[in-house]
């Protein structure tokens, strides 16, 4: 008999490497995600070569290095993703530790008065002593175990992905929150040449009232155009401190220690060669949004297999070795040896609707994750085509800017000139002087924004989570 048994329970470990449900392929995208961009192809400020991973180093600024190395290093939502990563193993080693047998050792003593009625000659009062070793394990005759634990190491590898993205995100925002610090600066700098420029014009038109070839109107608005001018320097300084603020918390550090050494950059930051962006293909295994929707997809297909499981048996194999006694010296005694060992099968076939309808459960999480897959790289695809036309088109806005403030800038020459030797209204300086200086101040502003279309634009194309060799 106990031949058989041992038999009967080899022959369902030589079964055990069975898997009930379907097989997981990873998906496919459509071919049009394989092409070059369609945005890369039309501007020659674009390449098709592959973009570094630590793609704001093209810069070639030590100091935004730096302040990245710092903020991967110490950022608060860095941690909290890392510590969310360690959970994740976690979750799989347990997993992983269901393939191992499960053991208990236990120990007790009792002293107990057994009724008449039980033992047919009496009431019975004695001590009872037991020691033993109980062994289990559990046969994945149908793969169950082997499932669940694919699907952990994929949710671990999701989490590892989040994890990257996490990082992408912080190497971004400290970039733009550094550009943001440079703009700012750059603006203010714009702003106060604009001031002194207008003080000019305001003298001027002063000594021009004091020896009666100026109004009292044309200094009250020379004066009205400098204080605009004025005003708006104290919110362009506002601004620029919450960049460094930000800056200082990206980087792990409170406000009052942002890095001062920022406020040195005069100009955000920008690439005078073309951009490598690579294609769609490169792109796919660039972000990690996409590969974190794809684990995602391939833990939500092992669950379908762990419920599929769910409708076979359960099979058990368990062993125990101990010893009984009636005193404390007896436990020793062969004659009170004991032990047993033999296979155990559960099987819930009179409830199987509730095992089915928990693979109906599954196999819907399994068809949403394919979904969101889909979505995830049909975005990744529009967000890296956008980027691409937005920087693009800044671009050019930026060079019609500049020739725009090249010919407002000698329009207001001549403006002031004509005005000085009385050929002209002072509204026509007026006039001039205003035209130059809102477009200097798009121009800056516009430089602003093309930094952070290009951080965009690194962003949607996924670089920045490979570590450094």
């Amino acid at each position: 008999m106990t031949r058989s048994i041992l038999l009967a329970a080899t022959g369902a470990l030589a079964l055990s490497a069975c898997t009930v449900g379907p097989a997981y392929h990873p998906p496919a995208p459509a071919a049009p995600s394989q092409a070059p961009f369609v945005e890369g192809g039309k501007s020659p400020v674009f390449t098709g070569d592959q973009p570094p991973g630590e793609w704001w180093s093209l810069f070639g600024d030590p100091t935004l290095d730096a302040l990245v190395r710092q903020a991967l290093a110490a950022n608060t939502d860095l941690r909290v993703a890392a510590a969310n990563l360690a959970q994740a193993r976690a979750v799989l080693k347990e997993a992983q530790a269901g393939r191992l047998p499960t053991t208990s050792v236990g120990a007790s003593g009792t002293y107990a008065r057994q009724s008449g009625a039980t033992t047919g000659i009496g009431p019975v009062e004695g001590e009872s002593y037991d020691v033993g070793l109980d062994v289990g394990y559990q046969v994945d005759l149908f793969g169950r175990v082997e499932s669940a634990i694919r699907a952990s190491r994929a949710d671990a590898d999701a989490v590892q992905a989040a994890f990257d993205l996490t990082r992408i995100t912080v190497a971004a925002e400290t970039t733009r929150a550094y550009s943001d610090v440079c703009a700012f600066n750059r603006q203010i700098a714009v702003a106060n040449e604009t001031l002194r420029i207008q003080q000019q014009t305001f003298d001027l038109t002063r000594r021009l009232f004091e020896g009666g070839r100026a109004t009292r109107l044309d200094t009250g608005q020379a004066g009205a155009l400098l204080e605009q001018t004025r005003a708006s320097i104290p919110a362009l300084e506002a601004q620029r401190s919450a960049a460094l603020y930000r800056l200082a918390v990206l980087t792990g550090k409170p406000p009052a220690e942002a890095p001062q050494v920022a406020l040195q950059c005069q100009a955000p930051p920008r690439l005078d060669r073309p951009i490598p962006v690579g294609d769609g293909a490169s792109l796919l295994a660039r972000r990690p949004d996409i590969r974190r929707a794809e684990r995602e997809l391939a833990a939500a297909a092992a669950r379908v297999n762990v419920a599929t499981a769910d409708l076979y048996p359960s099979i058990s194999l368990g062993g125990s070795i101990g010893s009984t006694a009636g005193s404390v010296s007896g436990i020793g005694d062969s004659s009170n040896f004991r032990f047993s060992i033999g296979p155990l099968i559960s099987w819930s076939f009179p409830n199987i609707a509730v095992a089915r309808a928990r693979l109906k459960q599954a196999e819907a999480g399994a068809d949403a994750a394919l979904a969101a897959f889909d979505g995830s790289w049909l975005s990744a695809l529009r967000e890296t085509e956008s980027a691409l036309a937005n920087y693009a088109g800044e671009l050019d806005r930026l060079a019609a800017l500049r020739r725009a403030a090249d010919e407002a800038g000698e329009a207001a020459r001549i403006a002031r000139l004509r005005y000085q030797a009385g050929r002209e209204a002072f509204q026509v300086v007026l006039d001039a002087e205003r035209s130059l200086a809102q477009i200097q101040a798009t121009i800056a502003q516009s430089e602003q924004q093309r930094s952070t279309y290009l951080v965009a634009l690194f962003l949607a194309l996924g670089g920045g989570w490979q570590e450094p060799a």
